[in-house]
């Protein structure tokens, strides 16, 4: 089975902050979000996690994990995909013209990124790999996989998973904390 998980709440996501590969640690709604979760999937069997190297979900893996013998694997590919010099901005919705609103509202079409970011199908790209190096050797054993992510980076891997196109890249959504089961 291949289960996906979204990091617990920051304070830039209670601001509606375009995070990105900023790394910003979870707040205290995060961590209780991370400790419900552990408790609703404790009796839910991994052989191993995969994980963002942000500690936003560094932290909720742990959090997830403790006191079980699942090892924790950190991957750059897992990282959220980058905004670049929007990073940080609140609010791109209510900005007009903000470049980055595009992978919002018409991911398909976010082709040319923001200056040091990545389009959409570099991020597709980049999660594709690793979905084909690590965790479909994994599946083939009938392993039991655990991801930890990124709302953007995880939707990558379940647009990939359940072809999905990319025009419907949103229309899944990944609650923070939320467990969810792919195959």
């Amino acid at each position: 089975m291949l289960y996906i998980m979204r990091h617990g709440r920051t304070d830039w996501n209670d601001r509606h902050k375009i995070q990105g590969r900023t790394d910003i640690p979870l707040n205290d709604a995060g961590r209780a979000m991370a400790e419900k979760a552990a408790s609703e999937c404790a009796d839910i069997h991994f052989d191993i996690c995969f994980c963002s190297p942000l500690c936003r979900a560094k932290e909720t893996a742990e959090i997830v994990l403790r006191g079980r013998d699942v090892p924790i694997r950190y991957d750059d590919r897992l990282m959220e995909m980058s905004f670049g010099i929007y990073e940080g901005i609140e609010n791109s919705f209510s900005i007009p013209d903000c470049p980055v609103n595009e992978f919002f509202f018409h991911p398909e079409q976010y082709i040319v990124p923001v200056e040091g970011g990545e389009s959409v199908y570099d991020l597709l790209e980049r999660t594709g790999g690793f979905l084909k190096e690590e965790i479909d050797p994994l599946l083939k054993e009938e392993k039991d996989v655990l991801i930890v992510g990124h709302g953007a980076m995880n939707l990558s891997i379940v647009c990939q998973v359940k072809n999905i196109p990319v025009k419907d890249f949103w229309k899944t959504g990944i609650e923070n904390c939320k467990l969810f089961r792919l195959v």
